[in-house]
């Protein structure tokens, strides 16, 4: 008898620690994603009030300029307005080159290619490529495209650049989503007569599209803040009017900030933390306009 009270009292003690072992685990989970969301609130509200003021209508429809009086109200108006155009281009154009390259290169691996040693030799190497620094793809841009391919510090030679940088991380989604298609679905359209491209176009695609889109949108918001490859190719740190051709110069919003941050002059941080507002809320609105296309697809 006392010893079936002992093992009782034991297997309670055991269950309770069980429990205050989960509790503690919660809580360090908690505390862990407390750490990430308080430190993103803390500086959206240093930017935000570092540019209380800064930002404006003009701000958004002037060129730059290195007197930091002329961009407050009143003065003679200067901007952000050929790095807002020039990036809107640059990401433009490497969402385009990204999705075509990008989900045909994952189309293939998973429904053409055959399951041998060299197509795994590719796979285990666009995984590898995905964690390459961008420092590494901005280098390599400027060998091929800027000097092999003589495109020069041009606007197509950003895009191709951040296209190199992200499409290892969209062919990874890619995979994943259209991996996540049940073969149910595939050797039903088979059933009922469709070929290869009937079935990849109508059945796999469709379904892979939500998964595709995720990739596609945490990748364009890694390009369009990045600065290291488009400083590589050559990008200009302050231009006086926006691109217009695909082959002249640029300027992107990540370098005019940069250039901004660089002046001694404490005005000009308030004027990098409107840039940087700027820059966020051209991210944000990206990140809607493709979730709202994402779920439209998912609700299907």
């Amino acid at each position: 008898m006392a010893t079936e009270e002992f093992d009782g009292l034991d297997a309670n003690g055991s269950l309770a620690r069980k429990r205050l072992y989960g509790r503690i685990f919660v809580g360090v989970c908690f505390l862990s994603t407390l750490v990430g969301v308080v430190a993103l609130a803390l500086l959206l509200a240093d930017v935000i009030y570092e540019s209380w003021g800064w930002l404006s209508w003009e701000f958004l429809t002037y060129p730059p300029s290195r007197f930091a009086e002329n961009y407050l109200p009143g003065g003679r108006g200067a901007g952000i307005y050929p790095a807002l155009v020039g990036s809107i281009f640059l990401i433009v154009l490497t969402a385009v080159f990204t999705v075509f390259l990008g989900v045909g290169a994952a189309i293939y691996l998973e429904e053409y290619a055959a399951d041998n040693r060299l197509t795994r030799f590719i796979e285990a190497n666009i995984a590898n490529l995905a964690g390459v620094p961008s420092i590494v793809y901005g280098l390599l841009g400027l060998a091929i495209f800027v000097r092999a391919a003589g495109l020069g510090s041009s606007l197509l030679a950003g895009s191709l650049t951040l296209t190199l940088l992200i499409l290892p991380i969209v062919i990874v989604a890619a995979q994943e989503a259209i991996r996540a298609v049940p073969d149910s679905q595939r050797r039903a359209a088979y059933g009922v007569g469709a070929t290869k491209w009937e079935v990849t176009r109508d059945v796999v695609l469709p379904s892979a599209l939500p998964g595709i889109m995720t990739g596609t949108i945490l990748s364009l918001s890694r390009a369009i803040g990045e600065t290291a490859p488009i400083l590589m190719v050559g990008a200009a740190t302050s231009m006086f009017r926006p691109p217009y051709s695909l082959t002249g110069p640029f300027s992107a919003m990540p370098m005019q900030i940069f250039d901004w941050a660089r002046l001694p002059q404490a005005e000009f941080q308030h004027v990098a933390a409107a840039g940087s507002v700027v820059l966020l809320t051209v991210l944000l609105l990206m990140n809607a306009t493709a979730i709202a296309i994402r779920n439209r697809y998912d609700t299907r």
